[in-house]
């Protein structure tokens, strides 16, 4: 079996995040970047059927030369080879375009991607990649079972879990669930000095324009100055809630 995971080059959550040029364009100056979460949930899964399913996996992100670092650690975490599609990633549509252009090109069982993002949130790719390819497509996915041709998959819908079955090919939305936090794994320093020796392909991108553009990004409002109430002050602190937070 095949394997793409799709693979997104996001800021630290601990970062701190400014914006240039009138506060119309991202300032990754300082800014540590780490692989997308619900990506690395997606690559452990993949990593894991790699003997399961008698599986060949590739990592793959849309970026630039500083995205490789990231590709590398999914190389040593269990990939078998990377692949860089060389140009910005600009907006979910061009994003698509190009990794539909790259799996017209090399067939896969099994199209793995994270459900969103976590700087844009947009949670667009995924199903983008399905429609082009007129693939099946699941996201939320919590578990993953292949047999053959056929998917066992279960997915988070409000109020419950959803079980259903498709034949493959396929296009995966993976979040937490899919495995947990403690079994991401750490690489070590075998697989560190293995990726080294694993193949990193750069092709060129297809030049695809994006649907959309940035006009300007807004960072939140500071957080106000918090009062405290003493333990013994209930009605000062209704008065408080009532008349000026005006919740109650």
């Amino acid at each position: 079996m095949n394997i793409l995971v799709c693979i997104s080059n996001v800021p630290d959550t601990t970062s701190k995040i400014n914006f240039v040029e009138n506060d119309s364009k991202f300032d990754p100056s300082g800014v540590q970047f780490v692989i997308n979460p619900n990506d690395e949930f997606g690559l452990t899964k993949a990593v894991w059927m790699k003997e399961s399913n008698n599986a060949n996996v590739t990592v793959l992100t849309v970026g630039e030369q500083s995205v490789e670092a990231t590709l590398r650690k999914c190389l040593a975490i269990g990939a078998d080879k990377a692949v860089r599609i060389d140009c910005p990633a600009n907006d979910a549509y061009s994003v698509a375009k190009e990794i539909e252009a790259h799996c017209e090109q090399v067939k896969y069982d099994l199209i793995i991607c994270g459900r969103e993002s976590i700087d844009y949130n947009g949670g667009i790719v995924p199903g983008l990649i399905a429609g082009f390819l007129d693939y099946n497509f699941v996201t939320n996915c919590v578990n993953l079972d292949i047999e053959g041709s056929k998917a066992t998959f279960s997915r988070e819908m409000s109020g419950g879990t959803e079980i259903s079955e498709c034949q493959l090919p396929l296009v995966v939305g993976s979040q937490k669930g899919l495995v947990e936090e403690s079994d991401l794994i750490i690489p070590n320093m075998r697989g560190i000095m293995m990726a080294r020796q694993k193949p990193l392909d750069i092709i060129p991108a297809q030049g695809i324009n994006p649907k959309t553009n940035d006009i300007k990004f807004n960072k939140p409002d500071p957080k106000s100055e918090v009062k405290l109430i003493k333990a013994d002050e209930l009605d000062k602190l209704i008065d408080l809630l009532e008349n000026e937070a005006k919740v109650i």
